[in-house]
């Protein structure tokens, strides 16, 4: 039993002893005890006068009296005004440092056969451009969160959507016909993703001026708009694209390939992966099957133009249109399709979507259309949502292609990672292949922290250099703590120490001491929190204040070189228990820490 559930059964019995009164111990308000007062943990005592009938300082110190007298980790206790702060004692510390010290999964809870299946679904990429930095903070977000819930005793199966179909496709791919003169990744020595990228950004541009030149000869915006022969024929592609037409469907498939190939990359250099890829152009045939299913039981209804459309004016949203007049799908119809098409592959308990909060109402309206089509488990869909990620200049626009994508962020942190650690003088002994892996190692962890390190829901901007800085709440900061840490084992290897296999409980411990304690044996409930409230923010900023505090103590107390042999051994078996959890947070993280640095 933990130390929490511990002081929560003794403060109950203390409730039926002191006053004869029956009290549940999960209703005991227990509390990590404020860092400006003494203590570890804090009974919250006014829930309890009622009972005691007593003023708040007299009910503290009577269940104070009781719990010291009854449970020998408590040594001193004190109460202020409603409150019991507890101090536990320096023999229970050294103990729960002995449980904990070997445990390389201390703090994680694994599935087992039983365990729930909860799928996560991340990145859902458009086949029409690269991967840009609002897809970095979705496909961090997703991994991370992935790892978090399977370490919190769930099944988890990452999965991604790709967006291969739809208008959006049909206009780089229209521009690639029109104006690509036969280019391929091969012959223009581009990245396939990047290269369908720039035929998007040509369609836009064709497009804007073909519509200017309508509205110079007379016509308002919505008529040029209405009257575009480009936009006409990329809706003439999508229709033969659905009805299979050979040529259109050949080069769908061979520039689809060409960003695919781009997206692996990308994919591999960020260090995220999935379990099971869908693709759009699978899952939309059976959402347009359930759209007709529903339009049979009167769920739908049908205009006179063709179109398939839910009213869910009862339900206090709006109209939303299932299926175009030429009977092609939207992207509602086909996130039905992928939604049954999981549900039939895998026996999921929850079903997690990551996606940008612009979506908020995309997802209230999916749940509801599931779960009026006869889907039980439609109503219980999650949305992650997120905000977006913009950089200090401003937003982004695929379209007009001012997006920063995700290889030229990567190559850029890349590149500033090693101009600043060369200025700082960090790695000076290193080969130059050893460096570069570093390099790597930092740049990717300056990248992932910054961004996760943020709560999930607000919006944020990213500024490449800060996120490097070797000082503060950033990744290299938590990085060069725990190669520090590993540093001073090798430091202590080299002088012929060993860690113990048990520690002295007789050790007295410095306050900077029993503050990392406290922290380290925190730790299990930080990943329970953050699987709880699907936050990686919450680890992230764990694993700064933990590191922080290590920084302190190893700048006022002396590890290797301290004289108590028994002291010493506490602080080093601290040091590498504490450089664990850091490596299990940034794990959690999705980031890896070097072991120098």
């Amino acid at each position: 039993m933990n130390i929490e559930n511990k002081i929560k059964e003794s403060v109950a019995k203390a409730v039926k002893d002191l006053y004869g009164h029956d009290i549940k111990s999960e209703s005991v308000q227990l509390n990590l005890t404020r860092k400006d007062q003494k203590g570890d943990y804090t009974v919250v005592v006014f829930p309890l006068l009622r009972i005691s009938k007593k003023s708040p300082e007299e009910t503290g110190n009577e269940i104070g009296n009781y719990l010291k007298e009854n449970l020998s980790e408590i040594a001193v206790f004190e109460v202020i005004k409603g409150f019991l702060n507890l101090l536990l004692s320096h023999s229970y510390w050294i103990s729960s440092l002995n449980d904990v010290k070997g445990d390389d999964d201390y703090g994680f809870v694994h599935a087992t056969e039983e365990s729930p299946l909860t799928m996560i679904e991340y990145s859902s990429p458009n086949t029409n451009k690269p991967l840009h930095l609002g897809h970095i903070r979705n496909n961090l977000l997703g991994y991370s969160l992935s790892r978090i819930v399977s370490v919190n005793g769930e099944k988890v199966i990452k999965t991604n959507i790709v967006n291969d179909r739809g208008i959006h496709i049909c206009k780089s791919m229209l521009a690639w016909q029109k104006w690509g003169n036969g280019a391929t990744p091969e012959s223009t020595g581009k990245k396939g993703d990047h290269l369908v990228g720039d035929f998007y950004v040509k369609f836009d541009q064709e497009y804007k001026k073909e519509i200017a030149k309508l509205m110079e000869a007379g016509l308002s915006k919505e008529e040029a708009e209405a009257k575009s022969e480009l936009m006409a024929e990329a809706r003439e592609m999508l229709r033969k694209w659905e009805a299979k037409d050979p040529e259109v469907y050949k080069l769908w498939q061979m520039m689809n390939n060409w960003v695919y190939k781009g997206f692996d990359e990308t994919y591999k250099a960020l260090g995220v992966d999935f379990d099971k890829i869908y693709y759009e152009s699978e899952t939309y045939k059976i959402g347009k099957e359930e759209v007709l299913r529903g339009l049979e039981m009167g769920i739908f209804y049908k205009k006179e133009d063709g179109s398939v459309w839910a009213d869910l004016t009862k339900e206090g949203l709006d109209e939303k249109l299932l299926l175009r007049s030429d009977g092609t799908s939207v992207y509602m119809t086909q996130d039905i399709g992928t939604a049954k098409m999981r549900f039939n592959d895998y026996p999921i308990n929850n079903m997690v979507y990551v996606v940008g909060n612009e979506q908020n109402y995309h997802f209230k309206v999916l749940s509801l259309l599931l779960d009026k089509l006869g889907y039980e488990w439609g109503k219980d869909l999650v949305h992650f949502s997120y905000g977006m990620v913009e950089l200090p200049e401003g937003k982004m626009k695929s379209r007009e292609g001012t997006v920063v994508d995700a290889d030229d962020l990567i190559a850029e942190m890349v590149n500033t990672a090693r101009d600043m650690s060369k200025e700082l003088g960090k790695l000076d002994g290193y080969t130059e292949e050893e460096a570069e892996k570093v390099y790597y190692t930092i740049a990717m962890g300056a990248l992932k922290y910054f961004i996760l390190k943020v709560d999930p829901k607000k919006n944020m901007t990213f500024d490449p250099r800060e996120s490097i800085d070797f000082n503060g709440n950033t990744g290299p900061f938590i990085q060069y703590s725990y190669a520090r840490i590993q540093s001073v084992l090798r430091k202590a290897k080299d002088k012929g120490i060993t860690l113990p296999e048990n520690l002295p409980g007789s050790v007295e411990l410095s306050e900077k001491e029993t503050q990392l304690l406290r922290m380290v044996m925190n730790f299990p409930n930080i990943v329970k929190e953050a699987g709880k409230v699907y936050s990686p923010a919450v680890l992230a900023n764990f694993a700064y204040e933990l590191a922080r505090e290590f920084n302190q103590f190893y700048h006022e107390m002396p590890i290797v070189f301290e004289e108590d042999e028994a002291k010493r051994e506490v602080r080093l078996v601290l040091s590498d228990t504490v450089g664990k959890v850091i490596k299990n947070a940034m794990w959690l993280l999705g980031i890896d820490v070097p072991e120098r640095m």
